[in-house]
């Protein structure tokens, strides 16, 4: 009986919603030229986990599955948060697009268990050839904005 309790009176405790009703002014496609093509992939298979605006499926109303998702979320968005891109450092964006580019070819991201359920957000051979495109055309820029030591991060000690 308390396990039941305690299940009805989890239901009243969510996480605040990952929802921004506007477009950051540190957005990547604020900064670096994004296609239209790019963004409706980034749309389906990243921005839920690495953007400042999640799409919440049924389940999210449900606890502890809400808290589940929020932890994946705020992980995310640790790692990679599109919608502040531009706040990043200089040498963090370029290191970013690397590592962006070396999960999609080893087909690390988008999460398995996200495309567990969200079958769209696999991604095709062509929607990775794309993104590295993309990826690489931000690095370009970077390159050409700014002088080489300033793309390397600093070593960690």
């Amino acid at each position: 009986m308390a396990i039941v309790l305690v299940f009805i009176v989890i239901q009243f405790v969510h996480p605040k919603k990952n929802q921004s009703a506007d477009v950051s002014e540190n957005d990547i496609s604020k900064s670096y030229a994004t296609p239209d093509d790019v963004k409706l992939i980034l749309a389906k298979a990243c921005n839920d986990c690495h953007s400042n605006n999640t799409t919440y499926p049924w389940y999210n109303n449900i606890q502890p599955v809400a808290w589940w998702l929020n932890n994946h979320i705020k992980e995310g968005k640790r790692h990679l948060n599109f919608s502040e891109f531009a706040a990043y450092r200089v040498a963090r964006q370029y290191k970013k697009m690397d590592e962006c580019a070396e999960q999609i070819k080893e087909s690390e991201m988008p999460l398995s268990s996200y495309t567990w359920i969200h079958k769209n957000a696999i991604l095709t051979a062509d929607e990775k050839s794309k993104l590295f495109a993309w990826l690489e055309s931000i690095q370009s820029a970077l390159k050409a904005k700014y002088p080489a030591d300033s793309l390397v991060m600093p070593k960690q000690r």
